[in-house]
């Protein structure tokens, strides 16, 4: 729900005016190893001032800096960015999707971490390993990672009940029994549907869906789409097929559209829905607007039975021609290091019981950090159902995977993207639109790879 994809204009503009700068002798303004900064000001940009999160490890990688920070409100805009890269004024150190890294990075904007890891001593080994090949490519890491946004099945139990079935009917692996507990949960009345079954959460989580069936959507080194083999069709018409017992995405997205999301009204507590793979973040959701909600948190399983989890996040990574890139290492490398997020997560919880709210905890792309916030600062709510759930999240991310860094990443997104929606829409069959996916998506990676 929370990931919004850029359009290809952005992303064809982009690739354009990054081919020129770089042309135009971009990497000549790379600083030599070793020299001393020239400016005495660290410029952020993507980042900007947030959530107590957000605003504590700031302060701590400010302070690790030793310098002033110019941090603008805002989030990262490719345009925006172009327009410094075009300049000649880039930031010192940004903040932006991990999709995004290996296109810029592929453009000659992004200069690799290896002086940075080695000078400053970063322990690579705290990261998750799924994050880390988001954000490498061709054997380089250009970024370091932050956030983890795992996914796993929320149940509502309620509905399971009603529907004379068991939690474990809902197991993602076994897909005939997946199929058959959607028709006994969904209700309609005068052809509207008033509740769905199992939401499998298209077009966002086709990726999940063709893991699970035992594939993955684009090869290791980035290069090779691999969006309408057999594995990937008979995924995306499984999933499209949950849909299309409610009477086809029409009535399925109407009924879906009126539900109170993030208010006290929402689809759990109402009963609207019997399970759907969903973002570690809606759970502190729930436990916030309706904490007496009866749910089961489950990890989505492969067809072989194993849990899966599928990782996106942010990352941070040092422009070419950065005045201060040994600084922008130092900020990087402590506001994701282990005690940073220890000491922002005690800040959330202490914010959070100020409020009298909930704390489910803060996911990273930092295993050390999430192993001490759950043996230190965490504190279980006594429901079941949600300490049951932090639980989950914590273990899950060992089962991670993430889609490789690819020189075209947006464009490649973009046309998967695409092809999902054109059969939601009912104008293409799975094998016609991932067909046509896969030959955009290839064409895109062709072009920025060479």
């Amino acid at each position: 729900m929370l990931v919004r994809w850029k359009r290809m204009a952005v992303l064809t503009a982009a690739a354009a005016a990054l081919s020129v700068v770089v042309a135009s002798g971009f990497a000549n303004a790379m600083p030599t190893r070793g020299v001393v900064a020239s400016a005495t000001t660290l410029k952020v940009y993507g980042f900007g001032p947030g959530d107590e999160i957000a605003n504590t490890r700031a302060d701590v990688a400010t302070a690790a800096v030793g310098g002033s920070v110019d941090n603008p409100r805002g989030g990262f805009n490719d345009q925006q960015f172009l327009a410094s890269v075009a300049s000649g004024d880039v930031p010192d150190v940004v903040y932006l999707d991990r999709y995004k890294i290996a296109e810029y990075a592929a453009k000659g904007a992004f200069q690799p971490l290896t002086s940075c890891v080695k000078s400053q001593n970063v322990d690579l080994t705290q990261y998750r390993k799924a994050a880390l090949n988001e954000v490498t490519y061709k054997g380089k890491l250009y970024a370091l990672p932050e956030f983890s946004n795992q996914r796993t099945v929320i149940v509502d139990n309620n509905v399971v009940a009603a529907a004379g079935l068991k939690v474990s009917d809902l197991d993602t692996k076994n897909w005939g029994k997946l199929a058959n507990a959607n028709r006994k949960m969904l209700q309609k009345s005068g052809g509207q549907v008033t509740r769905i079954g199992f939401d499998p959460k298209l077009p966002e989580f086709f990726p999940l869906w063709v893991k699970a069936n035992g594939a993955d959507i684009l090869s290791k080194d980035g290069l090779h789409a691999q969006l309408n083999t057999p594995k990937a069709v008979a995924a995306l018409n499984f999933a499209y097929s949950l849909i299309q017992a409610h009477g086809g995405w029409g009535p399925f997205k109407a009924f879906r559209d009126t539900w109170d999301f993030f208010g006290a009204g929402n689809q759990v507590a109402k009963d609207q829905v019997g399970a759907w793979p969903m973002e570690n973040f809606y759970y502190n959701t729930l436990a916030q607007v309706s904490p007496n909600v009866s749910i089961t948190a489950m990890a989505f399983h492969n067809r072989k039975g194993g849990p899966i989890t599928y990782f996106s996040g942010q990352g941070w990574a040092i422009p070419k021609g950065a005045k201060n890139p040994d600084l922008a290492c130092t900020w990087m490398k402590t506001i994701t290091d282990s005690p940073t997020w220890v000491k922002a997560a005690k800040v959330r919880l202490d914010a959070q019981k100020a409020k009298g709210r909930p704390f489910t905890g803060v996911y990273t792309a930092n295993s050390k950090a999430d192993v001490k916030i759950f043996q230190d600062i965490y504190q279980p709510m006594g429901k079941k159902q949600f300490d049951d759930a932090v639980t989950l999240l914590v273990n899950v991310g060992k089962y991670a995977f993430t889609i490789p860094a690819s020189p075209a990443g947006a464009e490649f997104q973009q046309a998967w993207m695409d092809g999902v929606n054109r059969v939601l829409a009912g104008s293409q069959t799975p094998k016609q639109a991932l067909d046509q996916a896969q030959k955009e998506a290839q064409a895109a990676i062709d072009k920025a790879a060479k």
